[in-house]
């Protein structure tokens, strides 16, 4: 097979591990040989400060890796899937005429502002994290996010509404899921990627849990009560995970760097990019406008919060499902895929069967699918820049999602008429996002291919992007003209990437 490549694995595992004879990580087993009376390191020869650094540095796979797993998986759900559960406050909203100056496109500002606002904090949470530790920037979020519910609670204009669940939210969830969306791989090697999208997975079931709870609370309780319950569960469920949550951060050596301007500069980057941008100005429509869509054509509100629960268990239940295809059958491949068939399920599914109820449950089914980008950005980013680089390149890309994030639902509105065919503008729009995307990734998918050619890497010896990109200095080697003729060759090869 001629020179050996380093994968992923050993690489992660030769950085966690301190430059002392005493430990020797094993890259088939899932423990490490301890040191033997007389060697170096052994007994009393160790300094109380290398005995703590050893035992940061020794760790079994998975472990209390899997209560980290359980504490992300919690915070997604009272974080990202508390957010879903807005698309039941908008439809409240557009017929309840309870906010005074409100309007729909002013109500669809106030749910793109909240994940916006998130994805712009996300460089100041980062350097918190570096500053202060993982946990207290966790309990910053814990703390702006149940401060947004009570504030919200008490709402009666559109700029409270601006401010508490747009502005404070955002900033509970931008310091909540920078706090840890890094810190379930780093107890992982084997089954990093299956950990990461079982984590992922609990905004889908946390999503389901709320979208029909937030219905049946406005029911029977009234929005005040409604925001108040959620500000207590959010605060009890995200505080005691906060208190469970660990890092490894120094046991990895891991850099916390706001970003890297030179990444564009490169053409591939731009094009992981631009998946991103079309793919979430489709996904935050597609979220905040399925209880909405359902009403418009006749169904009940119950049955709009039904189809919004289903979404969100279709993406409990399909990322994890994403994230086990993706180590097999290629990550880009799958992102590219799954892509293309969101686009396609909103302009055949939702334009032509969600009329129905059964329809738009099959839809729905296929929310695994529009919600795409969340299991795949950080497998793919390390495609495209390496590991060592990818803190930085999410961190900018965190940035540039502000825009779609912001102006989504507002553009969803706008787009929107009246009628049983009120949303057929919207879904044309959608379905186009998701299909530009698609090209976009599919193009980078190309770039990878002749990286890979011109490497003389076969499907063996691919076992992680380190080996193509980012950290022995080959990619800087490797032409990077683009050649329209090869690009859309390279869109026909079949080939796991």
């Amino acid at each position: 097979m001629g020179t050996h490549l380093a994968t992923a694995d050993e690489q992660d595992v030769s950085r966690s591990a301190p430059e002392s004879p005493s430990i020797v990580f094993m890259d088939t087993k899932e423990h490490s040989t301890r040191p033997v009376p007389g060697e170096p390191g052994a007994g009393s020869d160790e300094t109380p400060a290398e005995t703590d650094l050893a035992e940061k540095a020794e760790f079994k796979e998975g472990g209390y890796g899997w209560v980290v797993v359980i504490s992300v998986l919690l915070v997604n759900a009272h974080t990202w899937g508390l957010n879903s559960s807005y698309a039941v406050f908008l439809a409240y909203y557009l017929r309840s005429g309870t906010i005074v100056g409100s309007s729909a496109l002013g109500f669809a500002f106030v749910g793109g502002l909240s994940i916006s606002i998130s994805l712009l904090v996300s460089p100041i949470a980062t350097w918190c994290i570096g500053r202060f530790g993982t946990a207290l920037t966790l309990r910053i979020g814990v703390i702006f996010e149940a401060v947004s519910f009570i504030g919200a609670s008490f709402s009666t204009h559109l700029w409270h509404l601006v401010l508490s669940q747009g502005v404070c939210f955002g900033l509970g969830l931008g310091f909540s899921f920078t706090a840890t969306v890094g810190v379930v791989p780093q107890w992982f090697i084997k089954r990093r990627s299956f950990a990461n999208s079982v984590a992922t997975c609990g905004s889908g079931f946390g999503g389901l849990t709320y979208a029909l709870a937030t219905n049946s609370m406005i029911s029977n309780l009234g929005l005040a009560w409604a925001f108040r319950i959620l500000a207590i569960l959010a605060f009890v469920v995200n505080g005691a995970c906060s208190l469970t949550l660990r890092d490894r951060n120094e046991a990895v050596g891991a850099i916390h760097t706001p970003f890297d301007k030179e990444l564009f500069k490169r053409f591939e980057f731009c094009l992981f990019i631009s998946w991103g941008f079309f793919s979430l100005l489709g996904y935050v429509i597609v979220v905040f406008s399925i209880t909405d869509y359902a009403q418009s054509v006749g169904f009940t509100a119950s049955q709009g919060s039904l189809a919004a629960a289903i979404f969100n268990l279709s993406q409990g239940v399909g990322r994890p499902l994403i994230g086990f295809a993706s180590d097999r059958l290629g990550r880009i491949n799958v992102a590219g895929i799954g892509t293309l068939i969101a686009g396609l399920a909103a302009f055949f599914l939702w334009v032509f069967a969600a009329p129905h109820f059964a329809g738009l449950i099959i839809y729905v089914l296929f929310g695994a699918f529009a919600g795409i980008i969340w299991p795949c950005v950080a497998p793919v980013g390390a495609e495209v820049v390496g590991l060592q680089l990818l803190p930085s390149a999410l961190s900018i890309y965190w940035i540039v999602l502000v825009l779609p994030a912001t102006f989504a639902e507002v553009i969803g509105l706008s787009l929107k008429t009246s009628g049983v065919g009120a949303y057929l503008n919207v879904q044309i729009f959608t379905g186009s996002m998701y299909t530009a995307a698609f090209v976009s990734l599919w193009l980078l998918r190309s770039w990878k291919l002749q990286q890979l050619a011109l490497l003389g890497l076969d499907d063996k010896q691919q076992t992680d992007s380190n080996q193509v990109t980012g950290t022995a200095g080959e990619e800087a080697s490797l032409p990077q003209k683009f050649r329209l003729g090869t690009y859309l060759r390279g869109a026909f090869v079949i080939r796991r990437v």
